[in-house]
């Protein structure tokens, strides 16, 4: 199997309100300069959401994005490379409300949401149950099935309202009910992420969504531009769990 891109590696724009390059180290052309010779014919750039005070992308500079990689494109994409602008959008509400909006999301070629821990919540609610009960019921191992349904019913939200192309890491910080969200990914066209960085989609998890024809993408969610299209330990983890490699989006046999 041959990787066609990289949907999720960041750049020195994801630094919220401190330096750039304290988050993630590479500029755009960096991670376009080592994707191109890894071989891969498609690139996105897709930084944090701007609701994430530590290291969220600021709006005002999704505009500038947008017109530089229009005009690397026009270097990178006659030597076989398109390069997308993306974002990681963070889950900021209960209701599943990101951090994005539509002024935002039209400068876009793909939205991605995660949870990540330090998003700044709508509402006072909404952050006691996101980024409260999450953290407590992890490490204290108490209303664990709870918070697992208040997660899984976010997740659920956030598709029917965006037009998400791919959840990253689902379950990694957020404990979720993995088969209901791959359902209902498979049900409005979301892709879910194997990860080559963090824990899940685990094997265990991917298990879990046989019989659940869902798309996958195998991403290196990479903040320096060396670990670009590094999805190796991804794709360990969907052979051992057997996932068909026609589900996943980004690759395809060698030959083809």
């Amino acid at each position: 199997m041959k990787i066609l891109g990289d949907y999720h590696t960041h750049t020195i724009f994801s630094s919220g309100f401190r330096k750039k390059g304290t988050h993630a180290t590479g500029t755009i052309e960096d991670n376009a300069n080592v994707a191109l010779k890894k071989g891969l014919t498609t690139l996105a750039i897709s930084e944090h959401g701007p609701g994430h005070y530590l290291y969220g992308v600021r709006k005002e500079n999704i505009p500038l994005m947008k017109e530089e990689i229009k005009r690397l494109n026009e270097y990178y994409v006659p030597r076989g490379l398109t390069i997308l602008l993306g974002v990681e959008a963070n889950l900021v509400g209960l209701d599943g409300e990101l951090d994005v909006d539509d002024e935002f999301i039209k400068y876009l070629d793909v939205l991605l949401m995660g949870y990540h821990y330090g998003a700044m919540p709508k509402s006072a609610k909404d952050g006691l149950g996101l980024y409260l009960y999450n953290p407590i019921s992890k490490a204290f191992k108490i209303n664990q099935e709870k918070v697992v349904e208040m997660n899984t019913k976010a997740y659920l939200k956030a598709m029917d309202n965006y037009k998400i192309d791919i959840i990253t890491h689902p379950g990694s910080k957020a404990k979720i009910n993995i088969a209901e969200v791959a359902k209902k990914a498979k049900k409005v066209g979301t892709a879910l992420e194997i990860s080559a960085k963090h824990s899940e989609l685990s094997v265990k998890s991917l298990n879990l969504l046989k019989g659940i024809d869902v798309d996958y993408y195998i991403n290196s969610d990479a903040h320096k531009p060396e670990d670009v299209g590094n999805i190796e330990k991804g794709i360990l983890k969907a052979r051992e769990a057997k996932v068909p490699f026609d589900r996943i989006r980004n690759m395809i046999a060698e030959g083809e």
